[in-house]
């Protein structure tokens, strides 16, 4: 067993993520993160705020989230990478583009020295606009 030195919580995993507070806004989900990866997920957010500005905020299953009408995405921090959740719809729209990426039924798994912002966009504009429609294919460079 793990006690985690902040909250005395127990854990069967050595240094298991988790959450000593559960943050009630994206930027105390942000800032409750390891400073090292902090920049990023600002980034981060700040891109899906840019490419959504309609979106609701908020903090679902822990993790920060961008709603309008359905969820459009999530993501979280893990030890090596950061969880993208635009959903299966758009990882399987966007198989050309993510070639180079680990993908799995609806997360794509960004590096945090290989996040590509402008691609992070993209994705999120494409699920504003297909919220309520059929959604296309996107071809792969």
């Amino acid at each position: 067993m793990w006690t985690c030195p902040k909250c005395q919580r127990e854990f069967k995993n050595t240094n298991q993520n988790h959450f000593c507070v559960k943050p009630k806004t994206i930027d105390e989900y942000i800032s409750g993160q390891s400073e090292e990866i902090q920049p990023v997920l600002q980034k981060i957010y700040e891109t899906v705020r840019n490419a959504a500005p309609d979106a609701e905020e908020k903090i679902s299953q822990h993790i920060p989230t961008f709603w309008q009408k359905k969820n459009i995405v999530q993501f979280a921090a893990h030890k090596n990478h950061i969880g993208f959740y635009p959903g299966a719809d758009a990882v399987t729209a966007f198989t050309g583009p993510l070639v180079d990426y680990q993908t799995n039924k609806g997360c794509i798994h960004l590096l945090y020295d290989q996040v590509d912002f402008e691609l992070i966009a993209e994705i999120v504009r494409w699920k504003v606009a297909n919220t309520t429609t059929k959604l296309p294919q996107i071809e792969g460079n």
